[in-house]
């Protein structure tokens, strides 16, 4: 488990409720009597601990953006496939107790079981020391700007937010190519209404234009 405590960057006063949070069902169920039961409650738990924070956390940073908008992106950014990224980055799966069939069937890399074990172990956290620490890890692996880059569509944000300001237009504009044909960086602007609103470069035209969307997002 120190593994584990040194990726999170948390020492767990509580050596159970790790043990707990890291116990999947088939393995409870095979050791009935001998283990600390499953995972599913902290599951419970840590489900809510984990959109409470980001809700917080998009509310505060995301001031224009509409009611409808902000729960389009927590439930972007507390999905499976955000969960999943968080749980490679703890190196999770290897710490699992799982039971001879999931073990056997690859439940180690099974997406819904890290995901489920990233919410246990959240939850864990909350109850071990209080939300100030689950908040400090949960803004640490799953707000981080590599994990929102992959689970954010800025370009539709970008659409939404125009929308909702009653604004008419939103062109992206390819202002150039730099670099060899093998590693070309793309330049684009955004404008709204005829005016720059945002800029940004990228590997490919579409994510130039999503540097721009975001560009735009946050700087007007």
């Amino acid at each position: 488990m120190d593994t584990i405590e040194q990726a999170l960057g948390y020492v767990f006063l509580d050596k159970s409720l790790l043990e707990n949070a890291l116990t999947h069902s088939s393995y409870a169920n095979e050791n009935r009597g001998r283990s600390t039961g499953s995972n599913e409650r902290l599951e419970f738990l840590g489900d809510s601990v984990l959109g409470m924070v980001v809700a917080e956390y998009l509310y505060l940073e995301n001031p224009k953006l509409p009611e409808g908008e902000l729960t389009r992106l927590r439930a972007n950014l507390v999905c499976e496939q955000s969960l999943v990224l968080v749980a490679q980055k703890w190196n999770l799966g290897t710490h699992l107790k799982l039971g001879r069939g999931e073990e056997s069937g690859g439940g180690r890399e099974r997406q819904s079981i890290l995901a489920d074990a990233v919410e246990a172990v959240l939850a864990a956290v909350y109850l071990d020391s209080g939300l100030s620490e689950a908040s400090r890890i949960i803004r640490t692996f799953l707000l981080d700007n590599e994990t929102q880059d992959v689970i954010r569509d800025y370009k539709t944000a970008l659409q939404e937010l125009v929308q909702g300001e009653g604004k008419q237009t939103l062109v992206y504009h390819l202002q150039g190519e730099h670099g060899p044909d093998h590693a070309k960086i793309f330049s684009v602007e955004v404008l709204i209404d005829g005016v720059v609103a945002g800029k940004g470069e990228g590997r490919s035209k579409k994510e130039a234009e999503q540097a721009a969307a975001r560009d735009a997002i946050e700087h007007n």
